[in-house]
Formats: structure tokens, sequence, C-alpha cells
């Protein structure tokens, strides 16, 4: 998997509690112009798609196409419609890709699987993809759920900035177009920055939050997370390695862990070393934190009704 320079620069800033990581209040600029070019919890049992179907209603006006410079080109194609996505999405996937506007006019490649009002946000860590949360994403889409994955600007198909200072205006765009989509409810969830910027745009209440997860996440990335986590106290997990980054990762998700206003937090110390979804994806003990992640999802939609 790729993983951009500048943003693993950015995530090393971020663990290392410098100042460059928390952007301050978020203040839209105009919009540009487009440029051009190509130990587990219990089962609640799931929820099939058919359990979750609401009353028939006409889908919003799908997303038109956007041209724009994306971050890594040379592993962006378009699909179907004309949206620009990322090559590791598969063929029979990349009709789900659409392209969202964020506050400062940038243009973010995001996926949406499933429908309904039972949203899920996963957001991806800086210098990973938007495959990062697939494997999850897909799953959660065939128990009923509405997904939705964004990839962050300067990251495979979004497009290229001259910085990714504002990547929570991209989880802000993410939650607007579920809630345009149906979604009512959201489960927030991220790893690296994208737990952190997840967890700051659900707090500002687009939509009621029933969970959130939160793997590796610094304590303040494109904002500051711990104000966010002391304004939700929905069912929350937290997951890290203390071999990760020497133990400045693990220090702030306690960080996190410890301003949650959540009563029903969970800590959960993964052994593997990994960073993020890599604890799922490289670990020998990663299907057993995919399926934690999956019942602890589920368990929090559950307390939610």
């Amino acid at each position: 998997m790729r993983r951009d320079p500048r943003a693993i620069l950015v995530a090393l800033l971020c663990f290392g509690a410098l100042a460059a990581c928390s952007s301050g209040p978020d203040t839209a600029r105009a919009p540009r112009s487009a440029h051009t070019s190509a130990a587990a919890e219990p089962s609640t049992g799931g929820h099939s798609a058919q359990d979750r179907a609401t009353p028939h209603t006409a889908r919003p006006t799908p997303r038109p196409p956007v041209s724009y410079t994306p971050g890594w080109p040379h592993e962006t194609v378009r699909n179907s419609t004309g949206h620009l996505v990322n090559a590791c999405v598969p063929r029979a996937l990349r009709d789900k890709a659409t392209t969202l506007t964020t506050s400062d006019g940038v243009h973010v490649s995001a996926l949406e699987l499933g429908d309904g009002p039972d949203g899920v946000l996963l957001g991806h860590e800086q210098g990973y993809s938007i495959c990062s949360f697939l494997d999850i994403g897909k799953e959660l889409a065939s128990r009923g759920y509405h997904v939705m994955i964004p990839e962050y600007r300067n990251h495979g198909a979004s497009e290229e900035v001259p910085d990714n200072e504002h990547i929570a205006r991209d989880a802000r765009a993410a939650l607007a177009e579920l809630k345009r989509l149906g979604a009512q409810r959201v489960f927030l969830g991220g790893a690296s920055c994208g737990g952190t910027t997840a967890a700051i745009a659900g707090a500002e209440g687009r939509l009621s939050v029933v969970g959130l997860l939160i793997m590796s996440s610094p304590a303040r990335c494109g904002g500051d997370g711990v104000a966010a986590v002391r304004t939700i106290g929905a069912p929350s997990l937290f997951v890290v390695s203390p071999g990760d980054m020497n133990g400045a990762v693990e220090k702030q998700v306690r960080e996190l862990y410890a301003a949650s206003a959540s009563k029903d937090k969970k800590l959960v110390i993964d052994r593997s070393g990994f960073h993020g979804t890599d604890m799922i994806r490289r670990s020998p003990q990663g299907a057993a934190l995919h399926d934690r992640v999956i019942r602890f999802i589920e368990s929090a939609y559950a307390r939610s009704r």
C-alpha cells in the first residue's frame, strides 16, 4: 500500500505533539476552481439489510463527476459515471465511488456502500488509502449499514492541494453526504488521523452519534480530538499497540481515552506493534480484531435503540 511521504511527515508531527497538527479554528476559504486532469464483545446477532429496510423514497440526485488533479494520479482511474476512484478499489465496487466538495472547495473521492438510516463513517490513516477500511466497510454494508469511506485530500483519487492541515473538512463533507443520502445516525470510526477527524466532525452534531472507534489516533490532527471526545457520550472503543512509534501513539490514545465522556468505553491494547488498520490487515491476530470491531459497531447500534 502506498504511503504519501508528506502525509507520513504530518502524522509524525502529530504523534510528536507539535503544534503543526492542530489547525485551530476551522474557517473555510472560498471554493476554488477545479483543476483539469484525468477478548471480544458479546455478539448482538446482527441485522440484515431487510431488517433495516425503510419505506422506499427516491434517492437524492447523484453527485456529478469533477475534473481535478488527484493526489496519486498513477493510482487513479475513472468509474463508469466519470468519478475518479483509487485503483485499489475492486472493479465491482468502483461505481460506488462519488466526488464530494468540501467547505474549502477541495474535491474528495468517497465510497458509499450500503444504504439506509444507520450510517458508519470510516476514516483512513494519513499516507494510507480509501482501501484501508474496505473489508470492514463491505461487511458492514452486507449487514445493512450505510457506509461512507472518504479518501482524504492529497491521497489516492482525492485532489492534490498544498497541505493536509484541514483534513477534518473532508470528514465533515463525508458526514454531510451520509445525511443527504438518508442516514439518520452514525457510528464514527477511523484510524490514526482518520479517527481524530471522524470524532471532530461527528461531535458537531450533524447526525446523532451512536458510537466511536479510535485506532492509533493522535490527540490532535486537523483540530482538537480531546475536545471532541469530551462531547461524545456514546459507546467508544480505543485500540492501540504499545510498540507503535516507540510508545508515542499509545500515549496519545490514552489521552483521548481519559478525556472521553463515554460511560461505556474500552481500551484495547494490541501487541502486534502495527499502526491503525495494519493491526487488522497485517497482524496474525488481525481477524479477531476485525471481528471485535464489527461486533462493537453492532452492539453500539443495538444499545442506541
